[in-house]
């Protein structure tokens, strides 16, 4: 492809021509368009997730007859299933933190989390500013919009301290384990480091959120079935996963020999 260049504060920089763009601007944005594309899509999950986790979800119950459990009373026959709406889409969150972890390393993953904490809080924020604005005249949903999306503490502080805690976790047991094992044993350490992670922040989130509004075997049954459900989606997209951690580290490494 025919470049052409000019100086630009004394340097030789490439311009954009009709073949595309070489600027360094483009060049640098080119680079790192893999790592840019994984970190968007984790931020997006991350938001989208906390604003459905406000609805606790039941989809029934397992009946338990007579078998004794711990922490579930003699009267109780059966386990309600109960989860929070980030159920669906947040275990992807840890496939990409596996992701950024295992190809990019600890230090960019720890970035692109903070990141993502930042704009969660942001939106936060956003909400709680539009809530708390005067509506306009002649509009009369204003009691469905607070209800709906409206800014509750308890919520919001459990969502951002268990995503926090849960990912940075989850990349540094993956930084650790990929150092200790001389990067072998690659199922392994998806597994374990989404044990800690996820237990991290499914124990944060559903403490601060719902202790006291879910008691007894309904909250028991929600921290359980929410660790369990989004451990086992990752055991699930375990070969997705590891099938997305090689095809970008050959993208990446193919683009470094360039």
């Amino acid at each position: 492809m025919d470049t052409t260049e000019e100086t630009v504060r004394g340097t030789r920089a490439p311009v954009e021509d009709s073949g595309g763009y070489l600027t360094p601007g483009a060049r640098a944005a080119g680079a790192g368009a893999r790592y840019a594309v994984i970190s968007a899509v984790f931020v997006g999950i991350l938001i989208i997730s906390n604003v459905v986790a406000v609805k606790p979800i039941a989809f029934g119950a397992i009946p338990i007859g007579d078998l004794p459990l711990p922490f579930v009373g003699s009267d109780v026959d059966s386990l309600p299933l109960v989860f929070d709406g980030g159920v669906f889409l947040f275990p992807l969150a840890y496939v990409l933190g596996d992701v950024l972890a295992e190809v990019y390393g600890l230090r960019a993953s720890r970035r692109t989390i903070l990141t993502a904490f930042g704009l969660a809080a942001l939106a936060s924020l956003t909400i709680l500013a539009v809530q708390v604005s005067p509506p306009a005249a002649g509009w009369e949903n204003q009691e469905a919009f607070a209800a709906v999306l409206g800014f509750v503490p308890r919520i919001v502080i459990a969502s951002l301290a268990g995503f926090l805690a849960g990912q940075l976790l989850n990349a540094w047991v993956m930084d650790l384990m990929h150092r200790r094992s001389a990067g072998r044993y690659l199922r392994s350490r998806l597994i374990v480091s989404t044990l800690v992670g996820e237990f991290a922040d499914t124990i944060l989130f559903c403490t601060i959120a719902f202790a006291g509004i879910l008691t007894g075997v309904d909250f028991v049954m929600y921290v359980l079935l929410g660790y369990l459900v989004k451990v086992l989606a990752e055991v699930v997209l375990l070969p997705v996963t590891t099938r997305v951690i090689a095809a970008v580290r050959r993208a990446e490494s193919r683009s470094a020999e360039l």
